[in-house]
This record gives structure tokens, C-alpha cells and sequence, in this order.
């Protein structure tokens, strides 16, 4: 290993420079022995007669000894070393017992000289060309050493990395092999441990195809040449331990493909990266202390379809752009609390190169973004927002990645984390490729980095995207383009497989935790338990919730329509009620809504500003009385009037009191509050969300009124009236029919309130049932219904 330097980057061609002296520095300083590392037991290598073992000196001071020349070293073996292709360089490199003594051999290019202190003797290594320097010990035994290595400028005190058994047992191997390895992350990549009291660093990569594996990084002036790894049998995993590496330094991976070129690779498990554009993996360990322990217990406690779950969507990087994870976690927090939101979403953390993909294309599984700062920080964030009682969903990806060339592409020279039939690997869509999800080891990969986001960083859940991308494997292809299924069909089986192994996996090992599909087409059971089939013969998928694609298409059809216009298309907003219960569902108005020309939010509705402002607001609380679960992205909180831009991100100035028109965004904001707090305080809206007893329409074919009206009961029969009036116009003494049981009904949202921005029509006194029928019920109460306008009534 050569002496340390800062280094700016992942540049594996820098410095090489200062290895190439002209004089060795013979005098080194007094070192102790090292506490025994694991010794190696290859078969013994000649020596020459004159190197009979002798007697080491006693304890003391080192005494320096003659070493005979060792046997040469192999011509292939020296090839495969140099060349970066040899699977077992253990068995050539360390120490070993031979024939008159104990054979040391070490790979050092640009040393001058290689000197081994073991049990009192101090021996000076033979160079022996590229590199090589080797001896034989006059000892009995393999004794615990330590190289002395020295260069122009320095000696560097080092234990031998080739001193050591590997670190993988036998279960692990077994476990990845057969893709059963559940904590993958603790076994491959980097993993700063102490081994026989020696500290250093565990490499260990999975690279069934490649020739050989070297280590490279700033530890070693990114020249692998004297750290290659060892591979671990069939299982296609190579492995290193190398002393002195610890946390903080920069690492790759260089992998000698089939055809004997080589790539340099950032490690697929890494848990750190550079801040991109660099792309080199840092190793890491965490040290956190969480205090979330509350949180956590009380997580399992109601499952999420439920309780009560309105998801606020976050762009960490631009909701305020130049916040850190920890500064984040001063403000993000309070804000989400203050609304009410019961879970932040937040879109892709884990690392990708290109900022434009919102983090939708990555190149880093287990490596929290480092634009924001890192894992620890990431954990800290997590840990304020449960610490103020909210949860946090994380958007995941194992549909496919991007084909940068230092990632996963190609990773060993052959298709390896893609498929290996290029009709399978290209996705049509976005330039990227797809998992090979039938391959064991790439089901293991995305299966335990699912569980390593919620184990490790308290994620409490995963919304999974681009799910229907996975399922079909026509999925945006022509005729010709894709293969049918062994069955002759067009579900792709292999994913899936996947996915219910995945969330069968999350559900056992972490309590309390949700999977949610963003899934856009009809596919049956997606929400249905994995060991349960239905009538397509599939098992369900075993996700927790379903985004309702649907639901977000049509209503936000329905009121992109002018008012007069709206009684030809009032079956947009009812026929969600048809398949309401065929899943548990999320009602997503999604970042995906209001960017590329879609328009925000309240910009979708037509009219003038007040016009539009009512819209939204009526269909805010439409959607929060809705069967299922409610997500909105950041910004239209409080009706931001441009598309979202990452670059940007929401227009808080709107919220400023010198801006003139403040007081329109904060009475949205102030709407959106008021949803959250009455949607928790109100079970009828989430108790029997996925129970068909729970809801039971009014009136839904009021087309030439633009009139909705429902009823939504709690478990104990305790009612909810939803009334929207999406025509702009007031409805005096509108009558709907009601349960009898209810002896006055009185407003507690009513989105025309003048704190809101409206018209202030409301009906503050309590309204009681009159004896005539209506609607098909035995009681009716008459309303004056505000102008684009939702209002929501409870027993008095």
C-alpha cells in the first residue's frame, strides 16, 4: 500500500508519479510484532539447500537477518497479477511454509524496498522485478508479521492484506447464491472492521464474469496492481481485506472483463458516493444513535389502509433549494406538522448522476443522495420527522437503470444486473435498462436494498415505481419487439415473482411498514395478499396500497372542464366508485401533474383567479372525503400558479405578507390545514376506507347541477356528508336525502369560508332532517350550496 494523499476525485491516473525513486531508505523505525492475522496453509514451495530454517532470536530488540533467495515465482502466476487476472492471489502472495523456511512474497509496484519484521527478526525482502519483491524467513512457522515498505519519501508500517482468511463465511455464500441473502448490504462492499485486532477494510463484490478484481482508490494512488482480490468459489464474489483502509477514502472497483479490457466500476452496495458529477464510492460506517424509539413502537400498532394517511410529496433538493438533510430537518418537520400530513413522500433519495431524472434513474441502491450530505445526515432527517410524529415514504426503483459506463451497465463485461436478451434489457421508454429479475442474485440485490431502507434508515415505507413498466413484457413495445411468457402471455413472471418476494420480505421483517404501487393499468391483485389467487390465476402482488391512476386522470378531466360544460362529463367523477374497492388505493396528485406543459394544480381549472381558486379548493376536499388515501405534491398546498422546476422548486415568496396577493395562497394553505386536521379527527374517512359498507352515494347523477353528494360511516356507523357544487352558482334550499337517525347536521369544512378566500356563503347553525323523503331515504335536509364549493357536515 502506498502513502496517503488527498484526492480530488475517483481520477485513477494521478500521482503514480512519486513511486519511481532512485534510492531505498534502509533505516526504519524499531516496530513491535502484530497480534497474530490468519495464516496461510498452501502446500510448502521448494527452496534452495541453503535455506535451512533456523532458530529465531529471543525476545528483544529486532535483529536483522539474512534472507536466501525464495523460489522463482511462476511465470503465469507473475502474468495473471500484473495482468490483473488471477482469481487466488493469496495462494502466491503472503506467507507460506516451504522448504527452509517461511516464503514471503509481496506486490509492490513502485516500492524500493519490502522489509518483514516478525517475531524479533527483521528481514529485507529480494526485489525480483514488477513489483515483486520475496524471501525466505529463517522461521519454522508462518509468525505474525508486518511489511515495512518503502518509498522515497516514506516507509509505510503495514500489515500484509494477503495474511488473511476470507471474510465471507460459508452461509453467506450459500445465502447469496441462492438470492436468500436478506442483509446483502452487510456482506458485499466496503465494511471498515478489525480483524485479529488489525483494522482495515473488507472489500467484496459480486463479478461472475470478470477475469479478475482489483481494488483501486485513493489509498493506493487508484492503482489496483497491488491489491487484487480473491474469488469465492462459483459464487462469483471476489473479496479483499485490506489493512489500514478505513472510513472516508475513495474507492472502485477494477474489473478485467471476458475479453481481457478493463472498466473501473463504482461498488453496487456502496453505502456513500461522491457528490456527482464524481462517481466514486467512499467507504463508510454509521455510528447513529436514533431516538424514534416511540415512533417505532407505535408503528405496527393500525395498519396503513386503516388509519388515517395523507402524504405530503417532497423533492428534498428543491422544496428548498441549498438545504442540507440536517437543515432540512429544522424546517421540513415543523412545516409538514403544522398542515397536518400524516407521512412526507419523498421522491428518489438514493443516488443517481443526473439531477434531472428527480432521482428516477440510479446508480447508487444503497447510497443515500450526497448533494444533501451524508447517510448519518439522511438518518437525522428520518429521525426528526417521527420524532414529530410523521412518517416517511421513499420512492424506490428496481424497474431499471441508467447505462453509465462506471455503474451497473455491463458490470463484469457481460449483461449482468440487466437481462442478457437485449429485447428484454432495453426499456423503450426511457434510454435505460431493466432488471434481469429472474436472476438470483439481482432479485437479491433489489429485494435487501428494500429492506436495507427501512432497517437501516427507519423508512416506513416504499412507494415503488413504474410497477406496470415490470408486469407486462409488451410494456411500450410494438409487435415483434418482446417475447411471450412460457405460457404464451404477456405478463413478465419473473417480475412478478419479484415483487411479491419483496413485499412478502418487507411485511416479515419490518413491523408496521406499507408498500405502495404506482401502477397504472387493470392488473388484478395488487393489493392482494401473495398467497391468495384470483381470477387470472396470480397470486395478489402483496403491496400494501395502490396509486388509483384512474381517479387522478378523470377527476382531474372533470374540472379542467369549464362549469357549463361539466354535465357531459359527470360520470369522470363517479365512475371511480365503481372499482373503488377492487384495491386499497392512494388518490395521487403527484409531481408527475404538474410539470413537462401539465400546469399546477390551480391552473388545471378554468375561470378567472377566483374561479380557480374555488375549483381547487372544492376539489381539495372532494378528494379528502374520496375513498382512499391522499398524496399532493409540494406547492399546491397552497396554489402555486407555475409548474414545478427542480431548480427552483415552489414559489414560497407567494406566502409573503408585502407580496398583494398572499392572502389568496394562504387561505389554500389554511383549506389544506383544515382537511388534515378534520380527515384525522374523523374516522369515517379512513376507518372503512376499503370497505364498501363504508360509503354510500347521495345523490351521484345530479349531472345538470354539477352536484356530488356521499355519506362515509366509521366502524360504529357514525356518518360523514360530503356535498360538492362544482357549478358556479349558489343552490338555495337544495334538498338530499338522509339517514333518519341524525337529529341535525352541522358544517365542519366548508371550502367557500371566507378565511379560505370564498364567498363566505356558509351555514353556521345546525340543520335538521325534515320527514320527507328524498334520494331513496326517509328524511332529507335542505342546504343553500356555496359556488364551486365542497362542504362536509356531522351529526350535531
Amino acid at each position: 500500500m502506498t502513502p496517503r494523499r488527498q484526492s480530488s476525485g475517483s481520477d485513477p491516473k494521478k500521482a503514480k508519479k512519486a513511486a519511481k525513486k532512485t534510492a531505498a531508505e534502509k533505516a526504519v523505525k524499531k516496530t513491535a510484532p502484530a497480534e497474530e492475522t490468519a495464516r496461510q496453509t498452501a502446500p510448502a514451495e521448494s527452496a534452495p539447500p541453503e535455506a535451512a530454517a533456523v532458530t529465531p532470536a529471543p525476545p528483544g530488540p529486532e535483529v536483522t537477518v539474512p534472507v536466501p533467495l525464495a523460489p522463482a515465482l511462476d511465470d503465469g502466476d507473475r502474468e495473471r497479477l500484473l495482468a490483473g487476472t488471477h482469481h487466488d492471489p493469496h495462494a502466491v502472495l503472503g506467507a507460506r511454509p516451504a522448504a527452509g523456511g517461511v516464503l514471503v512474497r509481496a506486490l509492490r509496484p513502485y516500492a524500493l524496498s519490502v522489509t518483514v519484521v516478525a517475531d524479533g527478526v527483521r528481514a529485507e525482502l529480494h526485489p525480483d522485478g514488477d513489483g515483486f519483491f520475496s524471501g525466505l524467513l529463517p522461521l519454522r512457522e508462518v509468525p505474525a508479521y508486518r511489511l515495512l515498505v518503502a518509498y522515497r519519501d516514506t516507509v509505510l508500517d503495514t500489515e500484509d492484506a494477503y495474511a488473511f482468511l476470507p471474510t465471507l463465511g460459508d452461509l453467506d455464500l450459500h445465502l447469496i447464491g441462492e438470492g436468500r441473502h436478506e442483509q446483502l448490504w452487510e456482506v458485499l462492499g466496503a465494511h471498515p472492521m478489525t480483524l485479529r485486532g488489525v483494522a482495515g477494510t473488507r472489500f467484496s463484490v459480486w463479478a461472475p464474469n470478470a477475469r479478475g478484481v482489483r481494488v483501486a482508490g485513493t489509498f493506493n494512488y487508484w492503482d489496483g496492481t497491488a491489491f487484487p482480490m480473491r474469488s469465492l468459489g462459483s459464487t462469483g464474489v471476489w473479496e479483499l481485506f485490506v489493512p489500514g483502509v478505513g472510513e472516508g477514502e475513495l474507492y472502485k472497483f477494477e474489473i478485467t472483463r471476458p475479453d481481457g479490457s478493463k472498466t473501473l466500476r463504482a461498488d453496487p452496495l456502496a453505502r456513500r458516493t461522491q457528490v456527482p458529477p464524481e462517481t466514486a464510492s467512499i467507504i463508510t460506517s454509521s455510528d447513529y444513535e436514533w431516538n424514534d424509539e416511540e415512533w417505532l413502537a407505535r408503528r405496527p400498532e393500525v395498519p396503513a389502509h386503516e388509519g388515517p394517511f395523507s402524504l405530503y410529496e417532497v423533492h428534498l433538493a428543491s422544496w428548498r433549494p441549498g438545504l442540507t438533510y440536517r437543515e432540512l430537518a429544522e424546517q421540513l418537520p415543523a412545516y409538514v406538522k403544522d398542515l397536518g400530513f400524516t407521512h412526507v413522500e419523498l421522491m428518489p433519495v438514493a443516488e443517481h448522476p443526473f439531477g434531472g431524472s428527480w432521482g428516477y434513474q440510479v446508480t447508487g441502491f444503497y447510497a443515500p443522495t450526497a448533494r444533501l450530505g451524508t447517510p448519518d445526515d439522511f438518518r437525522y432527517l428520518v429521525d426528526k420527522l417521527h420524532q414529530a410524529g410523521i412518517g416517511v415514504i421513499m420512492d424506490w426503483v428496481p424497474a431499471h437503470f441508467p447505462r453509465d459506463e462506471w455503474a451497473l451497465a455491463e458490470f463484469d463485461g457481460r449483461p449482468l444486473y440487466e437481462h442478457s436478451d437485449p429485447l428484454r434489457a432495453a426499456h423503450p421508454d426511457w434510454g435505460t435498462l431493466e432488471f434481469d429479475f429472474g436472476r438470483n442474485e439481482v432479485r437479491n440485490f433489489l429485494v435487501a436494498n428494500a429492506v436495507y431502507w427501512c432497517e437501516e434508515f427507519h423508512i416506513d415505507g416504499l412507494r415503488v415505481d413504474a410497477v406496470a413498466s415490470m408486469l407486462y413484457l409488451d410494456y411500450s413495445r410494438e409487435s415483434g419487439q418482446w417475447t411471450p411468457n412460457q405460457y404464451g402471455g404477456r405478463e413478465n413472471l419473473d417480475a412478478v415473482a419479484f415483487l411479491q418476494e419483496m413485499n412478502a420480505t418487507v411485511y416479515r421483517r419490518v413491523p408496521g411498514v406499507v408498500t405502495v404501487a404506482e401502477e397504472s393499468t387493470a392488473w388484478d391483485g395488487v393489493t392482494r395478499a401473495t398467497h391468495h389467487k384470483g381470477p387470472s390465476g396470480f397470486g395478489g402482488l402483496g403491496f400494501g396500497l395502490k396509486w388509483n391512476m384512474g381517479w387522478m386522470h378523470d377527476s382531474l378531466q372533470y374540472v379542467s372542464h369549464d362549469p357549463i360544460h361539466r354535465r357531459y362529463h359527470h360520470h369522470e367523477m363517479t365512475f371511480s366508485m365503481v372499482y373503488a374497492y377492487s384495491e386499497n388505493y392512494v388518490l395521487p396528485i403527484s409531481h408527475d401533474e404538474v410539470v413537462h406543459g401539465k400546469r399546477s394544480l390551480v391552473s388545471k381549472m378554468p375561470g378567472d383567479w377566483w374561479q380557480q381558486r374555488a375549483n381547487l379548493r372544492a376539489y381539495l376536499a372532494y378528494m379528502w372525503a374520496h375513498p382512499g388515501k391522499q398524496l399532493l405534491f409540494m406547492g399546491q398546498e397552497f396554489a402555486q400558479g407555475s409548474e414545478w422546476s427542480e431548480v427552483r422548486g415552489p414559489d414560497w415568496w407567494l406566502l409573503d405578507p408585502s407580496y398583494g396577493a398572499e392572502p389568496d395562497h394562504r387561505g389554500v394553505l389554511d383549506l389544506v390545514r383544515d382537511l388534515n386536521a378534520r380527515y384525522r379527527a374523523t374516522p369515517a374517512l379512513w376507518q372503512r376506507d376499503i370497505h364498501p359498507d363504508g360509503f354510500q352515494w347521495i345523490v351521484g347523477d345530479a349531472a345538470e347541477d354539477n352536484v356530488f353528494a356521499f355519506l362515509r360511516y366509521d366502524a360504529d356507523g357514525s356518518p360523514l356528508l360530503a356535498v360538492s357544487n362544482f357549478a358556479p352558482v349558489v343552490r338555495p334550499d337544495y334538498r338530499l336525502g338522509v339517514p333518519d337517525d341524525v337529529p341535525a347536521w352541522h358544517e365542519v369544512i366548508n371550502t367557500d369560508a371566507a378565511r379560505y378566500g370564498g364567498s363566505d356563503v356558509t351555514g353556521p347553525d345546525p340543520v335538521k332532517p325534515e320527514p320527507q323523503g328524498c334520494h331513496g331515504r326517509p328524511a332529507s335536509i335542505r342546504l343553500t350550496l356555496p359556488p364551486l364549493a365542497t362542504v362536509w357536515l356531522r351529526p350535531a
